[in-house]
């Protein structure tokens, strides 16, 4: 679906058609979409097939007169009520009189800008609204960041109770999302740093100080993001060493228990048996209950004495 948005009154809204100086948003496009953006827009093929691609890392490129960002966002997901983050590419092409993004599916990045979330951004200044996409796409990342670390924490404190698989599982869905946020983070600090030398898109001075905030907020989310997960790898190594140590506990438990059942087994084995002769007391029934209880009694002691209970 094509739509196209414009800035008015200092808001972004959307437009019936086609603007120069306008918004051209293109989310899971048809193919005749795509055929229509190439040929309007006079988009390279090279460019439109990057820009589709899902497996597309973030990188930045330049072919005809049109500029190719390749940016990746962050996108949450709620599966079997558990909530799922993971990354996904979006592609910004700057023509001579346009932005056009495009994306295969929804994401809240762009629709808080089609939404009109975001204020004071003027779509006509192609390279202001591409920083201020960059802008939003990293305090994203800080704000799923911020929510993992509150949902790690939350887990943490359940394992602390109890440890329970589904709470494992949690553990490693969160370390799956920090490993896709920290390639993407590094890969779209490479794309920033590519844009800050000014040979693929023109930068003015007000340009540069909105650069250098995104670059600030991407840095500071790679930071986080490998602080998380260094976090979260220590605490899955310490949960699985108590769950170790918890499992030979139980063992040695059950071994002492063992030996400590075995011995009223042994000693009337012994009684029962009527080839063996000159045992003491043979004749008395209660005698052999007696010296199990006592024999059991004197290993439990030694048992605990070894640390066995």
């Amino acid at each position: 679906m094509i739509s196209y948005y414009k800035t008015i009154n200092g808001r972004i809204s959307e437009i019936e058609n086609y603007e120069p100086g306008c918004w051209v948003n293109c989310i899971a496009p048809e193919d005749d979409e795509v055929q229509h953006l190439l040929e309007f827009f006079k988009i390279p093929p090279e460019l439109m097939r990057s820009a589709l691609d899902e497996e597309e890392s973030s990188h930045i490129d330049s072919e005809e007169g049109t500029t190719l960002i390749i940016i990746d966002v962050p996108v949450v997901e709620k599966v079997n009520k558990n909530i799922t983050y993971s990354t996904m590419p979006i592609g910004i092409m700057i023509t001579d009189k346009n932005v056009v993004t495009v994306a295969l599916h929804e994401n809240t990045v762009l629709s808080e800008f089609s939404e009109g979330v975001v204020k004071n951004v003027i779509t006509a200044y192609k390279t202001h609204f591409v920083l201020h996409i960059m802008l939003r796409m990293a305090t994203k990342y800080l704000q799923y960041l911020k929510q993992i670390d509150k949902i790690n924490n939350r887990i943490e404190r359940e394992l602390r109770r109890s440890a329970q698989n589904q709470e494992l599982h949690q553990l490693l869905d969160i370390e799956k999302s920090l490993v896709y946020f920290s390639s993407s983070l590094k890969a779209d600090e490479l794309t920033l740093e590519k844009i800050m030398r000014g040979r693929y898109i023109k930068l003015y001075d007000e340009d540069q100080d909105l650069l250098e905030d995104v670059l600030i907020e991407i840095k500071q989310a790679v930071d986080m993001a490998a602080i998380h997960l260094n976090i979260l790898t220590g605490t899955m190594d310490v949960f699985a060493s108590i769950i170790s140590n918890n499992l030979n506990v139980i063992m040695k438990i059950q071994a002492s228990l063992t030996l400590l059942v075995s011995v009223p087994t042994v000693i009337s084995g012994f009684y029962g048996m009527n080839i063996v002769t000159g045992l003491p007391a043979d004749k008395v029934w209660w005698f052999p209950v007696v010296l199990s209880g006592v024999l059991m009694v004197i290993m439990y002691f030694i048992l605990k004495r070894k640390g066995m209970f």
